[in-house]
């Protein structure tokens, strides 16, 4: 019967030295910033309470004085509190300046960890266990052997068929070409010439204007 009555969340105990120390604890707005060895203070005064432990208080206290709200409430000249809410010191510049540091490293700490939660979660939304993750590896490398094979042919195409140039009289619109985009000829139709100026459309759908020396057979 005493288990149940136990109180084991963080949470909990926080909500309950609220409520039995309301000038000292805040779940929400302001922070007081608590006396130092106040853990001392609460055990005796919840000496006769068997719903709390001095354990469970200790790891509430860290946990509270841990929080960004508590820390960004350090600051110097502002005042320590008892229990009882009475102010017994002022923070002072060194206190002030770790709290600062503190809180500084744990919103970094809490930034970097959000991308790697989410890559932790990619892998496991497929099967469990390591014998799940071997046909993934098996998929990747048949895409990396695929990747190879499609790149070969490539290659073979641009050497085994030169580029011819063609002459202005042989153009007309409607004629099928390729034309020279950077180091890759692409296949293309031309849709309009104006002068020196040609209008051609690619296999993409993509409307381009060029020039005679860029179109070839």
């Amino acid at each position: 019967m005493e288990t149940e009555i136990k109180r084991t969340s963080t949470k909990d105990i926080i909500s309950y030295l609220t409520e039995k120390f309301p000038e000292c604890f805040s779940v929400k707005g302001p922070v007081k910033p608590l006396k130092i060895g106040i853990f001392q203070d609460l055990a005796e005064k919840l000496n006769e309470d068997e719903t709390v432990s001095k354990t469970r208080l200790r790891q509430a206290l860290r946990h509270y004085t841990s929080s960004w709200r508590y820390l960004k409430a350090i600051k110097v000249g502002v005042s320590r509190v008892d229990v009882d809410g009475k102010e017994v010191a002022q923070i002072d510049e060194e206190q002030a300046a770790y709290a600062s540091k503190t809180l500084k490293e744990s919103q970094e700490k809490f930034g970097n960890k959000k991308p790697t939660d989410s890559d932790n979660k990619k892998p496991y939304k497929g099967k469990q266990g390591s014998t799940g993750d071997k046909p993934t590896e098996k998929k990747r490398d048949s895409a990396k052997f695929k990747s190879v094979k499609s790149s070969k042919p490539k290659t073979a195409k641009k050497d085994a068929a030169p580029l011819k140039p063609v002459e202005s009289a042989t153009i007309k619109v409607g004629s099928s070409v390729r034309v020279q985009l950077g180091n890759s000829p692409m296949n293309a139709t031309i849709t309009e010439i104006s002068g020196k100026d040609i209008s051609v459309q690619l296999d993409s759908g993509m409307v381009i204007k060029t020039q005679l020396q860029n179109i070839y057979a």
